[in-house]
């Protein structure tokens, strides 16, 4: 495995494993790529992670939220406001819905090169791949992405690529470490394994803050035995991902509080950023919100707007 001792590379000094110095942990929120929020730039986001870009659902073609091309003008003109304050644009590619390029593509060149149009679309040298269910299981489209994303870098030297997994409180599944391991084999560098603390399960019904800590601190240990890497490399290869406030899993709410308490974990450990699900959320629901209102709209807890933002920021 060639790649094992670069992996992080982007985060570290090289490969020696060694960073030059201990930056401060970024805030790199989710947003909607094609419309835009109020409340954006609350917290002053680094990076603003562009959700998401999925296949049309029948070909290799990539589109913002499968409806928009890639060069929309009303994206475009979007991510150069986004980018007026300084900060920088990550494409997200997959996502929960939908389907993700690496499941429609014929072959790897198609692939990188959907990936490329996107990302030279959006202006952007930083990909995000959000891989989950069906997704993450499909052994085929695994390979298949991995083999494009090295493609991609090897034309593209310095592209930053982040896997987004989900996770448990017991750390990352098979599936995950699976795709990691894929990355591995086929040679591809690592910027952070974004991890997704949110929906657990039902029997989790606990302190959220509390489950991220415990699933970040799982991972990292996982994170260390699949690439190789010292602790603090790890743990700056690393990004974590609340969905604010009310979850999709009943009984599961992340607060004010929890945001704090992560902000600080990551800020102790030197994590590489911090991010939410998502800007448009990160406001109080209307008295006559419903609760499907509060997953897509609104946080569903009581907030001023753009309160989560603040925890998460610098």
């Amino acid at each position: 495995m060639a790649g094992l001792t670069c992996l992080f590379a982007l985060a570290t000094a090289g490969c020696s494993g060694t960073a030059e110095h201990r930056s401060p942990t970024g805030y790199a929120p989710y947003v909607d790529a094609t419309e835009a929020s109020a409340h954006d730039a609350a917290g002053s986001p680094t990076t603003y992670n562009l959700a998401f870009v999925i296949s049309d659902d029948s070909a290799c073609t990539p589109r913002w939220n499968g409806t928009h091309a890639v060069d929309d003008a009303t994206v475009s003109s979007r991510i150069s406001a986004l980018k007026k304050g300084g900060a920088s644009v990550r494409v997200s590619f997959g996502g929960a819905s939908g389907k993700e390029l690496a499941a429609t593509c014929g072959s790897v060149s198609a692939l990188a090169e959907a990936y490329g149009a996107a990302l030279d679309a959006a202006g952007s040298t930083q990909a995000d791949f959000d891989i989950e269910g069906d997704e993450l299981t499909d052994s085929a489209s695994v390979a298949q992405r991995s083999r494009a994303i090295a493609r991609l870098q090897r034309e593209r030297p310095g592209l930053g690529v982040t896997f987004t997994l989900p996770v448990m409180p017991s750390g990352l599944d098979a599936d995950g470490l699976a795709l990691l391991a894929s990355a591995n084999r086929y040679d591809v560098q690592v910027s952070t394994v974004n991890l997704m603390t949110m929906n657990y399960g039902e029997s989790y019904d606990g302190d959220m803050g509390d489950y991220a800590i415990t699933s970040a601190t799982a991972a990292h240990t996982q994170l260390r035995e699949v690439f190789g890497t010292s602790g603090a490399a790890a743990w700056r290869g690393m990004a974590l991902t609340s969905m604010i406030g009310v979850n999709d899993v009943e009984g599961e709410t992340f607060t004010l509080s929890d945001a704090a308490q992560v902000r600080a974990f990551a800020e102790d450990e030197g994590l590489g950023w911090v991010s939410m699900w998502s800007t448009f959320r990160d406001q109080r629901c209307g008295a006559d919100a419903s609760a499907q209102d509060a997953l897509t709209e609104c946080s569903g807890v009581r907030q001023e707007t753009g309160a989560f933002a603040e925890a998460f920021a610098p």
